[in-house]
């Protein structure tokens, strides 16, 4: 009877210390979840919220891209190596321009710049600055300037051979429309730029050479308004000096702004390759290879995202 009293004293303090330690080992399991849990909270956990917002934080930067744009298309534009003068004048009185046409053809654009007015009305202009602003503006101007100064290149070259029934015909000619009269009035009639036989040589081998995006010519076949733009550019930089490298990297900057999301493409294109673009070489950049229309279609189908942006319309 005793032992059997011993063993159930036994049993219960055995009872005891487990039920102590159990119930301290509750107690601690208990005060630790809190801490566990206060520190899981305390993670930073992405807002998933906004998926876009998400999804911009994980992207990459868009410096490079920017700085890219900045580079082909300069914000702040770019300054042509050539001295205005009074040539809008010249031109507004030899009746290439009608300048109340000109002015109404802008006024549901928003207006003429001031700067595009002094080049229009002013006597004394120096240096035309285009900008991807007044890109369209300056096109325009060299356009009038390239149709109606007298060159070989018109009265000689592609744009008067028969097959084509005539250069009247061509967007270049046709498609001017602020002119006094019929624009084949003006057509290679006006001495506004005078060149000398080398300067000839050197405006026939350098628009040999540039081409435009809009098609496949190059500038010596002026069929639209940026040939013909860009041969009254050609003609105002041979008869001031200029040489012929600058002609390229002056050409190369104009086209840019006249044609920004190929260029721009390009730009991509070359970066893919290794190759920034300010060491580019003009000359190859403007010839069949990237700038006509068949050779600019083949870059594009290396670019994987190409650029979207405006410009390059044949028309005033």
């Amino acid at each position: 009877m005793e032992r059997e009293q011993k063993q159930n004293e036994f049993g219960i303090k055995e009872s005891i210390v487990i039920s102590a330690f159990i119930f301290a080992a509750a107690w601690i399991f208990t005060t630790e979840i809190p801490s566990q849990k206060n520190t899981t909270e305390a993670l930073p956990l992405p807002n998933v919220s906004n998926p876009v917002e998400l999804l911009e934080e994980t992207m990459p930067p868009q410096d490079n891209v920017i700085s890219l744009e900045d580079t082909v298309l300069p914000p702040e534009g770019v300054v042509i190596p050539v001295v205005w003068g009074d040539l809008g004048i010249q031109m507004a009185r030899a009746g290439v321009i009608d300048a109340e046409r000109f002015e109404a053809l802008y006024e549901g654009r928003g207006g003429l710049s001031d700067e595009t007015k002094a080049l229009l009305y002013g006597e004394n202009n120096g240096a035309i600055k285009i900008t991807a602003k007044n890109s369209g503006e300056v096109l325009n101007l060299l356009w009038a300037l390239g149709l109606g100064n007298k060159n070989d290149i018109l009265d000689n070259g592609p744009m008067m051979d028969p097959r084509y029934g005539g250069a009247g015909r061509f967007a270049s000619t046709g498609g001017w429309t602020v002119a006094r009269g019929d624009s084949m009035e003006h057509y290679s009639q006006h001495q506004f730029v005078a060149l000398t036989a080398d300067q000839q040589a050197l405006v026939e081998r350098v628009s040999k050479n540039i081409y435009r995006p809009c098609c496949n010519n190059p500038t010596y076949f002026p069929d639209c308004n940026h040939g013909m733009a860009m041969l009254g550019l050609l003609e105002l930089m041979a008869s001031q000096g200029v040489g012929e490298k600058e002609m390229y990297t002056a050409a190369l900057q104009v086209n840019a702004y006249w044609f920004p999301d190929t260029y721009l493409t390009i730009a991509q294109y070359l970066t893919s390759k290794g190759i920034e673009w300010k060491n580019a070489d003009p000359k190859e950049l403007l010839g069949a290879k990237y700038s006509s229309g068949s050779g600019y279609q083949q870059i594009l189908l290396q670019v994987t995202e190409p650029a979207q942006k405006s410009g390059g319309g044949c028309g005033v």
